[in-house]
């Protein structure tokens, strides 16, 4: 019986130091190389209806925010959070603000509605994907680096925990909504990027 116990905890010991576990700090949680703004973090409000998304998605889809613009700052970044959130909710009537994260140009991750709800910006796409928001207007000019890096680096993260197909397609929300969303320098970037995908 003993052996049995100490098997069990070995097994679901070796599991969990296989997964890119966070160090929770306060609002945040710490990656290796990035760091992932909780929902309490930029303080919002809650969901009103959550819906369970089925996991792992097949697709992630990239936006931008357009406005609000870039921020540069956790503080700036967390503002944005909750414009977002209350143009949502408050002026759509949404249950929540519809992306499942964001990515500031602080290099940091903002928890939108996560990886375990369906998000509400991609329509007709939002119960097999997961919508990642680059805070910002890239229409011309493309983010930061490090706000790219960040980007591929919670793909890869919600791969890790399973939340995310292996293979997953990257596509941008104008190919699957008439829209100039992510914004033609972001767009022409991600489409370089591992697992882009022409179609959807």
């Amino acid at each position: 019986m003993i052996q049995q116990t100490v098997l069990v905890f070995l097994t679901i010991s070796t599991g969990a130091f296989g997964l890119p576990n966070p160090r929770i700090l306060g609002n945040e949680c710490s990656y290796k190389d990035f760091n992932l703004i909780t929902r309490a973090g930029w303080n919002a409000r809650p969901a009103r209806s959550p819906t369970s998304l089925s996991t792992p998605v097949e697709l992630v889809i990239i936006h931008h925010s357009y406005q609000p613009g870039a921020c540069f700052n956790t503080e700036d970044c967390s503002t944005a959070m909750r414009s977002m959130q209350d143009y949502h909710q408050l002026s759509n009537g949404w249950d929540d603000i519809g992306y499942n994260f964001a990515v500031g140009s602080d290099g940091q991750a903002y928890e939108g509605r996560g990886w375990d709800r369906v998000g509400a910006h991609a329509a007709g796409f939002n119960i097999r994907s997961i919508g990642i928001v680059l805070i910002g207007d890239w229409v011309s000019i493309v983010p930061p680096e490090i706000q790219l890096e960040t980007t591929k680096q919670l793909i890869a993260v919600g791969i890790q925990l399973g939340y995310i197909s292996p293979e997953y397609r990257l596509v941008g929300h104008r190919q699957v909504r008439a829209t100039e969303c992510p914004g033609e320098a972001l767009f022409k970037e991600i489409s370089t990027w591992e697992r882009f995908s022409p179609d959807v």
